[in-house]
C-alpha cells in the first residue's frame, strides 16, 4: 500500500499539471512581439521614394534618414509623380507624407524614428511651376509645427526638416521671407558665395555631370581630389552635399563608388535600391553611419 504522504504528493502533482494543461498561460495569449525598429542610416536616401510600395514606410523600415518626393501643381493640389503622365488626384503630398509623417512624430513622442532626435530630410523636387508649387507647399507646412523652420536669421530644428529641390523659380520666393518652413537644395556654384546655410543646408549635383569615373577601375587620382575638395568645402560652409545620377546597379561598380563617396565624407548617398544601400552601410557598422 502506498505510504500517505506520497499519495497527497502524487495527487497534489496530477492537480497541478490538469490546471496548467486547462487554462493556457498569459504568454499563449500574448501578442507577438513586434520586429525592432532599424538603426537609422544617417547616409541613406531615397530617390524617388514614393515609386516604392509604400512611400515613406518602406524607406523607413530599412532605416533611411531622407527621402524625395516629385511634386506637380494640379488644380491647386500637390500631386505626387515622376511624369505628368502617371499624375493620381488621391497621391497628394499631403497623404503620402506630410500626413503621415505627422502620425508618426505623434507617436514618437516629436521625431519620426523613435528615441533618434536628429530630423528626416523630405527632399519636395518641384517639377514644373516653381514659384506657385512652392506657394502652395508653404502654404500647407505652416499647418505643421514638426517641421524645422527659418524665423528672422535663427532655425529651430523640427522632426523633418524640408528641402526644396527642382524647379529653380522657387529660389527667389523663398530668399525673399523671413519666416519659412522649407530650405533649398543649393548647387555647386552656390560654394563659395554669400547664400548662408541657412537658406541652403544642401548641395546636390548630378555625377556625371562633374566625375567621369562610375566604379569601374580604380578612382582617378584627380577626380577623388577634385572629390574630398567639394565635401570639404561644403562642410566648411556648414552644407551638406549629395550627388544623384551615381551607378544604383548592383554590383562592384555600385558598390565602389559608394565606397568612395563614404570615404569622401559625402553625406547622402542617393538610390532607388533600400535594401541594397541598407545592406551596404550596415555591412560597415560605425564607418556607416548608423546612428
Amino acid at each position: 500500500m502506498a505510504h500517505p504522504t506520497r499519495r497527497r504528493a502524487l495527487t497534489v502533482a496530477l492537480a497541478t499539471a490538469a490546471a496548467s494543461a486547462a487554462v493556457p498561460t498569459a504568454t499563449a495569449f500574448a501578442a507577438p512581439a513586434r520586429p525592432p525598429r532599424p538603426r537609422p542610416l544617417r547616409h541613406a536616401h531615397a530617390h524617388n521614394d514614393y515609386l516604392h510600395p509604400r512611400p515613406l514606410h518602406d524607406a523607413l523600415a530599412h532605416g533611411f534618414t531622407s527621402v524625395e518626393a516629385d511634386v506637380f501643381l494640379v488644380g491647386g493640389e500637390l500631386l505626387v509623380a515622376h511624369e505628368p503622365a502617371t499624375l493620381d488626384p488621391a497621391r497628394t503630398l499631403a497623404s503620402l507624407y506630410l500626413d503621415p509623417l505627422a502620425a508618426l512624430v505623434r507617436a514618437a513622442h516629436g521625431s519620426v524614428h523613435p528615441h533618434h532626435r536628429a530630423p528626416l530630410q523630405l527632399l519636395v523636387d518641384l517639377k514644373a511651376d516653381g514659384v506657385a508649387a512652392y506657394r502652395e507647399l508653404d502654404r500647407q507646412l505652416r499647418r505643421h509645427s514638426y517641421v524645422t523652420r527659418y524665423r528672422h536669421g535663427r532655425v529651430r530644428t523640427g522632426a523633418v526638416t524640408v528641402v526644396i529641390s527642382g524647379d529653380r523659380a522657387a529660389r527667389a520666393p523663398m530668399e525673399a521671407q523671413e519666416d519659412r518652413f522649407a530650405f533649398y537644395d543649393g548647387r555647386l556654384d552656390d560654394l563659395g558665395t554669400p547664400a548662408p546655410a541657412t537658406f541652403a543646408p544642401l548641395v546636390s549635383a548630378n555625377w556625371t555631370q562633374s566625375f567621369d569615373w562610375l566604379g569601374a577601375g580604380p578612382f582617378p587620382r584627380a577626380e577623388r581630389d577634385r572629390l574630398r575638395t567639394l565635401v570639404a568645402t561644403a562642410h566648411r560652409e556648414g552644407r551638406r552635399i549629395r550627388f544623384w545620377a551615381t551607378p544604383d546597379l548592383p554590383g562592384p561598380e555600385r558598390e565602389a563608388v559608394w565606397t568612395e563617396l563614404l570615404a569622401a565624407g559625402v553625406d547622402h548617398l542617393n538610390t532607388d535600391d533600400l535594401a541594397g544601400l541598407e545592406a551596404f552601410l550596415r555591412g560597415r557598422g560605425g564607418a556607416a553611419g548608423a546612428l
